[in-house]
This record gives C-alpha cells, sequence and structure tokens, in this order.
C-alpha cells in the first residue's frame, strides 16, 4: 500500500528558500561564486545527505535491532556530476565504524541497503555503489 509524504518549499530570499519537514526546517541555496547568498546547501547537496542521513538512520536502526558490538558509524557521500542537463552519473558511499566483526558491519550494511528509500529510489537512475571502508 503506497502512503504519500510531503515536504514544503517557500522562497524565503532572492536566491534562498527554506524546506519544511514537519517541525524541521533547512535552507537551500547556492553559493556565492553561482549568484547565491551561501545561505545553504545546495539542492544537489542535500541529494546526497538525504541518501546519507536514509542509510545512517537505517544502519544504527539495524545495529540496535541486534545488538551488535559496531559504533561511531561514518559516512562519506560523493557525487560524479556531470553536465547537460546536470545530473549525478554515480554517487558513492562509504560506511566506516569502529567494530569486532567486519562480516557482521558488511551484512548490516546490505540489509541496510535494501530498506534506504532514497537507496532504493536512486539506484534506479544512477550509478550507487556503497562500500564498507
Amino acid at each position: 500500500m503506497a502512503s504519500l509524504i510531503q515536504v514544503h518549499v517557500d522562497q524565503i530570499g532572492p536566491s534562498t528558500s527554506q524546506g519544511t519537514v514537519r517541525n524541521h526546517t533547512v535552507l537551500i541555496d547556492r553559493p556565492d561564486a553561482k549568484g547565491g547568498a551561501d545561505r545553504g546547501a545546495m539542492g544537489g547537496e542535500l541529494l546526497l545527505v538525504a541518501l546519507g542521513g536514509c542509510f545512517m538512520s537505517t544502519l544504527l536502526a539495524a545495529i540496535r535491532a541486534r545488538e551488535a558490538a559496531i559504533d561511531d558509524v561514518r559516512l562519506s557521500v560523493a557525487g560524479t556530476l556531470e553536465s547537460t542537463p546536470s545530473h549525478f552519473s554515480a554517487i558513492e558511499m562509504t560506511v566506516a565504524a569502529k567494530h569486532a566483526d567486519q562480516a557482521e558491519l558488511e551484512k548490516l550494511v546490505v540489509i541496510s541497503e535494501r530498506s534506504c528509500i532514497v537507496a532504493n529510489t536512486l539506484k534506479h537512475a544512477v550509478d550507487l555503489t556503497i562500500r564498507v571502508a
């Protein structure tokens, strides 16, 4: 059964907008060099943050559910930007963490990749790679 997730984005300056999700807000803008006021991240940067955030929350839930000895989880997300039209052709996410069992971490990363809404959406449009450091 499908469900609907809705957010709102409103202009609050010449180049700045504010995104609202439930009771949370985020500013979206362009850097000075691109004609913006640099009051927030660009939409493409937020797409990478959204992927990282979605994956991280899913991974942390999987770690908690299994009471795995994994902590200090860190993600690095890098997008290869192409032009005409501008788009990400590839995105690579690297997962690092303190752990006692590499195989357990790798298994939880696979489980999280399969459960992450953003990863599931993007993998049909871009070359998405998730690896453990």
